[in-house]
Order: C-alpha cells, then sequence, then structure tokens
C-alpha cells in the first residue's frame, strides 16, 4: 500500500438527510473516514446512528446527498451495490437463516467452492478464538453465537468498509480481545472501520477518531484523545449536564435482608445441580462465559423450560409447576437477552407491551385506558423516546426497545427480577439511567439477579457475584469484585469444568 493510498478516504458521506414523513431524522450529516482508521460513532438512542448506516450500506435511500466508498460513488440504494464498492454492514442485531447450517449462513451469496469457502471460515473461527459448529443448524445458536456469525460474514468478504454496530454486546472478554486484535489486522491492512458503540472503554482501547450523533446531526468530531468521557456524554445529551458515567454504588452487605428466592439443586436443559439465594434488596450478579448455561437457567426459573430436578421457593413458598404466568403472580419476573425474539410484540402498540405481563388481571373494558395510562408513567419516567402509546415496537430504536421491556417487567411489580443482559444495545446515558434503576429496586427490597457478558457491569452493580461454566456453578465472589477477578473465576472454572 502506498502513502498515498494510506492517506485517502475509505468512506465520505456528504449532507445526508433523510425524513419519515415531516421528521427529520438526519440533518445534513458529513462524515469521512480514512483507510485504515477505527472511526467511533456515538449517539443516544433516535440520535440516527442505525438510520445513517443503513443508508451507507445502501438498505435505506437518503432523501439529499452524496456517499463515497472508496472513490465510487453509491448511486442509488442497494446493499449488493454497497457491497461490489467494498462496505459491509454488520448489524447490532443478527439475521440468521435458520433451517441453514452456519457455514451457509456465514456464506450466504458467495460464489467460491464449499470446500474453500469452509477453509476460510475455519481460519477465521481459530483467529477468533471461538467455537462455533459450522455443521450445526443455526437455529440453534446462542444469541453471542448468532452475533459472532454476522461478525463472520463481514470478515470473509473481504470488506475495505467495514461498519460494525455494537459488535461486543454480547460477548465475553475473551471474545472482546480476539474481535479487537482481528480489528487491529484489518487496520493494519488500510480497512477503514466504522465503530459503533455505548462502551466507552471499548472505543477508548481500539478507536483512534469519534464523531456524535444527536438529534439527527453531528455535534462532535475529531481525535478521540482530544475530548474526556464527560465532554462525550454533554454532547450526547439534549441539554449538557456535565455527568460522568455512573460512580460504583455503595455496596450492601451479602447479608443485609432476608432470603426472597431459594434455589436447590435446579437441574434442566444445559445445567445441572444449580443452588443459590438471593435476598431482598441484593444484586447478584450472575456471570460466565459463552454456554455457561445462564440462560438456560434463568428460562427453566421463570417456566419457559421444563426442569429435570430440583426446587424453587419465593419468600419460603414453594413455587412447583412453574409457568410464566404463575411466577409472575407470585413475584418472579424474567427480562429476556433478545428482546426482538422473546421480549417485545413489535407489531403491537406500546402500551400492550409494557402491559402484557398482567394482562390478564385487568378486567377487559378497563384495559386500554388503563394500559395507556401505565404506559405514559413509564414514559415520562424511563424517558422513552416515541410518538405515543399507540406507536409500535418495531419503529423505535433498540435502546428504546429496551426501556420498553424493562417497563414490562416492572409493571409486574416484581419481588424477584432476573435481567438478562438488560444493557445491550443501550446508549451510555440510557444505561447509567438502567443502573441507577437496578439500585433503586434493590432499596425497595426488589432482589435481583444481573447476568451480564460485561464484567464491568457486573463488578459495578453486584453485591455478590456467582459464576457458571458448563452448566454448572464454578466459584462465588462475595467480597473484592474485580473484572480480573470474575474473569479469573469464569474461564479458570471453564477449563476445570471441562476437563
Amino acid at each position: 500500500m502506498t502513502a498515498d493510498m494510506a492517506a485517502g478516504r475509505a468512506a465520505q458521506l456528504t449532507g445526508i438527510w433523510k425524513s419519515y414523513g415531516p421528521v427529520p431524522v438526519l440533518k445534513g450529516v458529513s462524515l469521512a473516514l480514512r483507510q485504515g482508521e477505527v472511526h467511533a460513532l456515538l449517539g443516544g438512542n433516535g440520535a440516527g446512528k442505525s438510520t445513517l448506516m443503513k443508508i451507507m450500506s445502501g438498505l435505506v435511500p437518503a432523501n439529499a446527498g452524496s456517499i463515497e466508498i472508496n472513490g465510487e460513488t453509491l448511486t442509488h440504494a442497494s446493499p449488493a451495490l454497497a457491497q461490489q464498492l467494498g462496505l459491509y454492514l454488520v448489524p447490532q442485531e443478527a439475521h440468521i437463516l435458520g433451517n441453514q447450517s452456519v457455514l451457509e449462513n456465514i456464506c450466504l451469496g458467495l460464489r467460491p467452492s464449499p470446500r474453500a469457502l469452509r477453509k476460510r471460515v475455519e481460519q477465521l473461527v481459530e483467529d477468533l478464538g471461538v467455537t462455533l459448529d459450522l455443521d450445526a443448524q443455526a437455529a440453534t445458536l446462542e444469541i453471542a453465537e448468532r452475533q459472532i456469525v454476522e461478525i463472520l460474514r463481514g470478515l470473509i468478504r473481504e470488506a475495505r468498509v467495514l461498519i460494525l454496530d455494537e459488535p461486543t454486546s454480547a460477548l465475553t472478554p475473551f471474545e472482546v480481545h480476539a474481535l479487537f486484535q482481528r480489528v487491529r489486522k484489518l487496520q493494519a491492512q488500510g480497512v477503514g472501520i466504522f465503530f459503533i458503540s455505548h462502551k466507552l472503554r471499548e472505543i477508548r482501547e481500539i478507536c483512534g477518531t469519534i464523531s456524535v450523533l444527536r438529534d439527527g446531526a453531528v455535534v462532535l468530531s475529531g481525535p478521540l484523545d482530544s475530548y474526556t468521557d464527560a465532554e462525550i456524554i454533554d454532547a450526547m445529551s439534549r441539554v449538557a449536564t456535565g455527568a460522568a458515567p455512573v460512580a460504583a454504588p455503595a455496596k450492601r452487605g451479602a447479608d443485609s435482608g432476608a432470603v426472597r428466592l431459594s434455589v436447590r439443586k435446579l437441574s434442566g436443559e444445559g445445567f445441572r445441580d444449580i443452588s443459590l439465594q438471593v435476598r431482598a434488596g441484593e444484586v447478584l450478579g450472575l456471570a460466565g462465559v459463552v454456554g455457561a448455561g445462564r440462560t438456560e437457567f434463568s428460562e427453566t426459573l421463570f417456566g419457559l423450560r421444563r426442569q429435570s430436578a430440583g426446587s424453587v421457593t419465593l419468600d419460603g413458598v414453594e413455587l412447583a409447576n412453574r409457568s410464566p404466568r404463575r411466577c409472575i403472580d407470585a413475584g418472579l419476573v424474567y427480562l429476556p437477552e433478545d428482546r426482538q425474539q422473546n421480549g417485545l410484540f413489535l407489531d403491537a402498540p406500546l402500551y400492550w407491551n409494557t402491559s402484557s405481563y398482567l394482562i390478564h388481571r385487568l378486567p377487559f373494558f378497563l384495559r386500554p385506558g388503563r394500559e395507556r395510562g401505565l404506559f405514559n408513567g413509564f414514559r415520562q419516567s424511563m424517558g422513552i423516546k416515541c410518538t405515543g402509546p399507540g406507536q409500535s415496537a418495531k419503529a423505535l430504536s433498540g435502546g428504546n426497545q429496551q426501556k420498553v421491556l424493562m417497563s414490562k417487567c416492572l409493571s409486574a411489580k416484581p419481588k424477584v427480577l432476573v435481567l438478562d443482559e438488560p444493557t445491550r444495545g443501550v446508549d451510555v446515558a440510557a444505561r447509567n439511567d438502567i443502573y441507577a434503576l437496578i439500585r433503586q429496586l434493590a432499596a425497595d427490597g426488589v432482589a435481583v439477579i444481573l447476568i451480564s457478558s460485561d464484567f464491568d457491569e457486573i463488578e459495578l452493580l453486584a453485591d455478590r457475584v456467582t459464576v457458571m461454566a458448563f452448566g454448572q456453578l464454578g466459584g462465588e465472589l462475595t467480597e473484592n469484585i474485580s473484572v480480573d477477578a470474575i474473569a479469573r473465576l469464569a474461564f479458570g472454572a471453564g477449563e476445570q469444568a471441562h476437563a
């Protein structure tokens, strides 16, 4: 690569406008991406990031403006043309063809021989340090594995411009480290990368340039090391508040409240002999690597899967023959990991989603008014950006969808709240709001089980940490909780369980 090429632009967006009806979503956005640059793109929920990247990748037409990719103009909205020019979008929400194999999903639309493609994919899997059965049916993949498939789709196409939309949201620290190593290799080869994330620590680690969108316009752009975290967050906020990332809350004692939930030797699909307790007012962090069985355990706890052995008691009363409705009525509520697949009714109105956990408790003739009132209360307290309670859930940004899912859980007035990746795809400001909400729930006596692949998040919020590995308990931390301690326990327990 010549010096001139290295200094060249991989992509140029100039004066991009986009409106849906009378509402402008993007207002003359201009951005440049240089070859070999990792450019962070931040913004609050509804700032226009996803719309901008969809326009750039040919999925959505712009109303005005121009896009150049590797010196060639994207003349019309066409994903095929964008890929032909060397651009590939790795979306936050994985698009998987469940009835095809993992390998077929990765290589969809590619023409080289199956044997050659398989060899290239196997090498990429090895480079990323992940375990993936290429012959498995894609429908069996967990959400983190689906995200890895999307990343592999982009890598195997050897794109010269790569858009990574929240690529680490469901990955473990080890997988994030391997992904970043691969990103640095691509950077050295002159690939330009737009990196969309809400994790400032990761952005500091991998990006050199930053742009912040707010209300459809670029409000900050330049070298990343020119800005503090507080300045970046201020730029993302509608009103500059000077707010810094949420500080670590004061920890409660692990034995401060009465035992609210007790699980004894619970076994089911993907896990066995899990025993744990959660006390009123306690946040229990449940950590582990992908495939540890945490989601299978939580779904069994909530009655979505059948248990094969064990017992669950809530406030001293056994919950036998559990179903989601019985658990909700008893005060055990679950926020699922995949909001679009398992959490929300995307085509239904927002007020219906918020009340869906307790709709069986509302008299039919009172439902519409009560449901709208309930949603409007959460809309105000949680800052949900929408046009009104009748808007469909699928029209919202990912972060606002997550807030609606939280409102659905809180509407059931939980005694025990199981949160499976509650901040996946949520911006920095909203993440801080959710952290404050979790702490407030604990202060109100709710027992919280926090499942998260973000060990920083667990360190920040958990009073106590339990680690799962290969479907078994691998250890516990009650003091000196840190990312390093959680990682050592998670990976060490995994190696022991797998031995």
